[in-house]
Formats: C-alpha cells, sequence, structure tokens
C-alpha cells in the first residue's frame, strides 16, 4: 500500500454529499485537493477552508462538466493550481428521475455530458501526464444503476454503465503505473428532499437491513487510492443490495 500524503487530487463534485467527504478524507490523509463545483460555492469555499486547516493546499474550481471543453479547460486547471494532478476521484453526476417515455435530448445528453464524458476527457488529460510521471490513480464513482437496469434513470443508469466499461478501458490504456477503478455505491444517502420513507425502503433492498454512510464509500476510495495490485475492478459497496435485487 502507498501512502497518498503529499500528493495532489481532483475530485469532481467534490463541494458537496459524498464528493465531499471523500474530499475531506483525503485531505485528512496529507493529500492536496482541487474541489470541483458546479453550483455549490459557498459549500466548496467552506469545505476548501477546512481542508487549508488541515495543512494542505485546497482550491475551489468551478465548471459546468456539460459543456464542450469544459473537462479539458478544468483538468488543465486543476494542474496549475496543483502543480500537476496524481488522483483523479470522478464524483460528478446528475441525477434525474424521469419515466423512459418521457425522456428529453437535453436530459439525455447532459447525463451523458457530465456522467461519462466528462471522465472520459480528465482522464485522458490528467491520465496522460500521470504516465509521463510514472504514478496515477483514477477513482470512478459509478453506483448500482450501472450494474442493473433502472428504467425511472434510464440516462443515469446508461451513462453509469458506460462508467464502468471506461473504467476496465482505462486500466489497460493507462497501465502500468496509472492504476484505474471504479466504486458502485448502493444507498449510502437519501436524496436532500427525501423524506423517512425513503430510507426505510432503501434499508429494506440491502441484505445487511441498513442504510450504508458516506464513509462507507470513502473507505473504498482510501483503499483504492492507496493499493498497488488492483485496476480495472468495480468494488460494490452496497449492503448487499444488489445480490437481494
Amino acid at each position: 500500500m502507498i501512502d497518498p500524503a503529499g500528493k495532489h487530487a481532483l475530485i469532481t463534485g467534490g463541494a458537496r454529499r459524498v464528493g465531499a467527504a471523500m474530499t475531506s478524507a483525503l485531505a485528512a490523509c496529507g493529500v492536496d485537493v482541487a474541489i470541483h463545483y458546479g453550483t455549490a460555492a459557498d459549500e466548496a469555499e467552506a469545505l476548501a477552508a477546512n481542508c487549508r486547516d488541515r495543512g494542505v493546499n485546497a482550491v475551489t474550481l468551478q465548471a459546468d462538466l456539460a459543456e464542450s471543453g469544459a473537462p479539458e479547460d478544468l483538468a488543465a486547471r486543476a494542474e496549475d493550481a496543483l502543480g500537476g494532478v496524481d488522483i483523479l476521484i470522478n464524483s460528478a453526476s446528475t441525477w434525474e428521475s424521469t419515466a423512459f417515455t418521457d425522456i428529453t435530448r437535453d436530459q439525455w445528453d447532459r447525463a451523458m455530458a457530465v456522467n461519462l464524458t466528462a471522465p472520459m476527457f480528465l482522464s485522458q488529460r490528467l491520465g496522460a501526464a500521470m504516465v509521463g510521471r510514472g504514478f496515477g490513480r483514477i477513482v470512478n464513482i459509478t453506483d448500482v444503476a450501472g450494474l442493473r437496469p433502472w428504467p425511472h434513470r434510464a440516462a443515469h443508469s446508461v451513462s453509469k454503465n458506460g462508467l464502468i466499461m471506461l473504467t476496465r478501458v482505462l486500466s489497460q490504456a493507462l497501465a502500468p503505473h496509472v492504476l484505474t477503478n471504479a466504486i458502485a455505491p448502493g444507498p449510502v444517502l437519501v436524496p436532500d428532499d427525501a423524506g423517512p420513507q425513503v430510507e426505510h425502503n432503501l434499508s429494506a433492498e440491502t441484505v445487511l437491513g441498513r442504510m450504508g454512510t458516506p464513509g462507507d464509500v470513502v473507505d473504498a476510495m482510501l483503499y483504492l487510492v492507496s493499493a498497488e495490485y488492483v485496476t480495472g475492478q468495480v468494488l460494490v459497496v452496497d449492503g448487499g443490495q444488489a445480490e437481494r435485487t
């Protein structure tokens, strides 16, 4: 296992929810962080201040990853701000529930752009530099929707399945010095506007009979960032939800 202290990480969607938990955990390990956000400027700045209090460099970078050229520009800004990026966590994601028959072209295109195209071109740009330095870790955050079909979130499900295949492609294209893996979280957080019944229902879907926490995803991420002989894998963190359903 490697010690990530002193490395530099870009975390997309790193200002809120599971992304923020991963950002904070990396900073606690002594990793300098570039916190990407879309609209959560206040949360990003507060988190960056907290990270700097831990003694690491922390910067915030805004980008709409659905825009053409935005991933490449974000990669360049992160490299400039940190002096290079050793760890890329592709966590930014859309999350839209629409009946399959009602999906619009704009909804489909945005899901693909944020969930799949952005990780592709961030990995291409930053991965090439990692190869040149002889070290890199890429962790893609998919979810169980990439492993089984969700008709009510069809664009999300298809894009996350594509992210799993991208993970496998990158693990070969960037080998042997860059290790690329994915994490597929199950129910570790409910949507911001969800009520207690949603948490109850999700808990009932798991083998363990309970919700997970962002910390469970953090543990998986820290393992994959530190591991030296794991690449091209999808680590499912779902309390056995996929096995039960």
